[in-house]
């Protein structure tokens, strides 16, 4: 969703799109961190159009490894990297995430840019680089053209955060003065000291796998249990996530069922006291989430078994921590909290509850 390629929205050639000039221009993209490839794509949107909305992706997440820094720290990195001048033409706003919910996403891009323009109705442009994977997205706003920017000497952001979350100072060459500020200012905070070693721990869980012929693919499962306007989660033990709260479950073992291992995993993470009967009586529906990117630990499928449990006058079953928990709690979902979940488990429960 950072990056979008060029598609024509009007019956304009594309000579005449070249040379347009647009009241906004909108730049959508995670900048984890900020670098001169991005830079490179304000610079142009700067020429290009009267105000450029930058569109701060993942938004509202704990930190971790694929999203260590803020919305405001990824603000200033941006900002900063120009004059006074420019700076108050360009309008950083935080985006959050939908994963397996494209028309959630389309509505926060929609608030988001509506926050600076007002409406959604004037001269407005998408601008980043092409790239036909993204294309995609693209037909989610027919109202707007979009302007493409070759990609500046292939720059991405992946290699510069992880060897950064690995120890190593970030370049001139790959990251403007504003950038390497805010790095080596929470390179001094336990934020990055807990990043810093939660990315030395997924190094070396990797490295395990460096002899296989191909890179080895996980199956998780998952159980999301809720009674009476409450869920059922977990405070993880261990890392990755150390401290964030999951759905109990965990990987497959050989010779089981995906729902024989949620159950499994239930069970060993928080002593339910529900009968088996019962809860395998009690669930509702189940769904496979895939995104490539949700686990630091390398390609992670998990299947989430959806438990709707009856209410009960004797109040919620009783639940203890163990195994990989450290401990195991019942929370109304009113009090659910994105900034706390473990990777896309947030996203998860908001897809199969209907949050």
């Amino acid at each position: 969703m950072s990056e979008l390629s060029e598609q024509s929205s009007d019956t304009q050639t594309p000579d005449q799109k070249s040379s347009k000039h647009y009241r906004y221009l909108v730049f959508i993209g995670r900048f984890q961190p900020f670098h001169r490839g991005h830079k490179a794509v304000i610079d142009e949107a700067l020429k290009r159009s009267d105000d450029v909305i930058m569109l701060i992706g993942s938004a509202n997440l704990p930190r971790s490894l694929r999203n260590p820094f803020s919305v405001a720290e990824r603000a200033a990195m941006i900002k900063d990297a120009y004059s006074a001048e420019e700076a108050v033409r360009i309008h950083c706003v935080g985006l959050d995430d939908a994963l397996y919910n494209d028309t959630r996403w389309l509505q926060y891009v929609q608030a988001g840019v509506k926050s600076v323009t007002g409406d959604l109705q004037g001269d407005i442009g998408l601008i980043g680089h092409s790239k036909d994977s993204s294309s995609y997205y693209l037909s989610l706003f027919p109202n707007w053209d979009s302007v493409s920017v070759p990609n500046y000497h292939n720059l991405s952001a992946t290699p510069i955060r992880d060897s950064y979350l690995m120890g190593a100072t970030p370049t001139p060459e790959r990251t403007p003065e504003s950038t390497r500020k805010v790095l080596n200012d929470f390179k001094k905070t336990d934020d990055y000291h807990q990043l810093h070693e939660e990315a030395d721990f997924i190094d070396k869980y990797k490295r395990q796998w460096e002899s296989a012929p191909y890179p080895p693919t996980f199956m998780t499962a998952d159980a999301l249990i809720v009674q009476s306007g409450h869920i059922l989660l977990v405070e993880r033990r261990s890392m990755p996530g150390r401290g964030l709260w999951a759905l109990p479950g965990g990987f497959l073992n050989p010779k089981e069922t995906l729902f024989d291992a949620c159950i499994r995993e239930l069970r060993e993470e928080t002593r339910l006291k529900v009968p088996e009967p019962v809860l395998r009586g009690s669930c509702h529906s189940q769904h496979t989430f895939d995104d490539p990117y949700r686990s630091a630990r390398g390609r992670t499928i998990t299947q989430a078994f959806y438990f709707q449990l009856k209410n009960d006058p004797k109040g919620l079953p009783k639940v203890k921590g163990g195994d990989d928990a450290a401990k195991a709690f019942w929370l109304p979902l009113a009090e659910l909290d994105a900034t706390m979940m473990f990777e896309d488990h947030y996203a998860i429960i908001t897809k199969m509850v209907g949050l």
